[in-house]
């Protein structure tokens, strides 16, 4: 018995990893032959090869020369970081108020800011469209900011506010014991404990905003208003002999490694703030 269940508990784990391996080689690979692609030059792009052949960082090169890509680069930092700032300011407030002040109607106004989330983004595109050009801010960072905040505000504002119930109420009684106001309890005592969601759902906002596509094509159309997304579609040709598949594989590239590179960084905050409020004892 004792062997058969060991022969069962390392087939068990044998699958287990070998499963971890699929998912990992599925994930990992388009962003593993884009690298391998923007690294090929001349005929060499158009030869199937799973090894670098050769080294070439011509495209990369291309990528900063030519169009107004740089400019296009900075316009998404600068985008999906006033929409992150934004939106965790707004998010942190009323994920206080939801969670620690008592009015009716608090889990209707919850369901229904969640709600607002499940509409797609083509459903809300004309009207958005003639809100933003009714405030003057068309072909302007300001309405993709604008419109960013309003899809990343149902998840940050649910998230934030799932964690915030789970904090003692204690810490907060203390504090007004000790003559806190409301805004101190917010900044300088719950904030602190909120890092790891605060992480999560701030990673999660400037991935959203840093890729989007549909409001980003919509809401610019000036090379100098443009983001990322926008520039490397509008880097193809006239027919699929023209288009330059190394250049774009090599803007591809340089748009991914930030987001890779910020989740590595903050992947111990990003476990923790997924699974806060996952288990209460």
């Amino acid at each position: 018995m004792g062997a058969t269940f060991d022969y069962w508990k390392l087939t068990k784990t044998v699958l287990f990893y070998a499963l971890v391996l699929v998912i990992v080689v599925v994930s990992v690979f388009p962003f593993y032959y884009a690298i391998l692609t923007s690294l090929k030059s001349g005929t060499d792009l158009f030869r199937v090869t799973y090894w670098p052949t050769s080294i070439s960082f011509e495209n990369f090169r291309q990528v900063f020369s030519q169009g107004a890509f740089p400019r296009n680069l900075l316009n998404s930092v600068f985008v999906a970081s006033v929409t992150v700032i934004l939106a965790l300011f707004l998010a942190v407030t009323a994920s206080f108020a939801l969670s620690r002040v008592r009015f009716r109607g608090r889990s209707l106004l919850l369901m229904t800011i969640l709600a607002v989330s499940m509409f797609p983004q083509i459903a809300v595109l004309a009207g958005l469209f003639e809100v933003i050009r009714f405030l003057g801010i068309y072909n302007t960072p300001w309405a993709l900011i604008f419109a960013y905040t309003i899809f990343t505000l149902p998840f940050t504002v649910w998230v934030l506010t799932t964690f915030m119930r789970d904090l003692p109420v204690e810490i907060e009684e203390a504090a007004i014991v000790d003559g806190a106001t409301p805004w101190v309890i917010i900044t300088q005592v719950f904030m602190p404990l909120m890092w790891p969601a605060l992480v999560t759902t701030g990673l999660l906002a400037f991935i959203a905003a840093w890729n989007e596509f549909l409001f980003a094509l919509t809401f610019t159309v000036s090379n100098d208003t443009r983001t990322v997304p926008v520039a490397i579609a509008l880097l193809s040709g006239g027919s699929q002999y023209e288009i330059p598949w190394g250049i774009i594989m090599a803007a591809s590239v340089v748009v991914t490694v930030p987001l890779v590179a910020l989740v590595l960084v903050f992947q111990r905050k990003i476990v923790s703030g997924l699974t806060a409020g996952g288990v209460k004892g």
